[in-house]
């Protein structure tokens, strides 16, 4: 199957900067979309950004022009490059993957990572 560890989440100020990776491994054939995905306490687990194998990236409203989401196909690694961030942004945030799993017959499907705390304090 495939596994995707996540690391980069923490503690800022308001104000700050927090980068976060997730790297894709495992019984891979490809990779197709990846993306980022966050939960808050009492909310929905809401989309932050994605990227498809070719770049085209997609943002929530709320996080245009501080996110910035970007891929490393060699590595299967996705980033997000995390600027101004806000009180409201403090969340759990999940890396996502559609991936097409190496098999006999190979064929696509999602993966979650296990999730990583960013807290912003204000």
């Amino acid at each position: 199957q495939v596994q995707l560890v996540e690391s980069g989440g923490g503690l800022v100020q308001a104000g700050g900067s927090l980068r976060l990776s997730c790297a894709a491994s495992g019984s891979i054939f490809s990779v197709n979309s990846m993306g980022w995905y966050r939960q808050a306490p009492g909310k929905q687990r809401e989309l932050v950004a994605e990227i498809t194998s070719g770049g085209s990236a997609n943002y929530a409203d709320s996080v245009k022009g501080r996110f910035t989401i970007s891929r490393d196909n060699a590595k299967n690694t996705v980033y997000l490059q995390m600027n101004s961030l806000k009180p409201e942004d403090t969340a759990v945030y999940y890396c996502n993957t559609h991936t097409v799993v190496a098999n006999f017959k190979p064929y696509e499907d999602e993966f979650w990572g296990q999730g990583t705390q960013v807290t912003v304090s204000s």
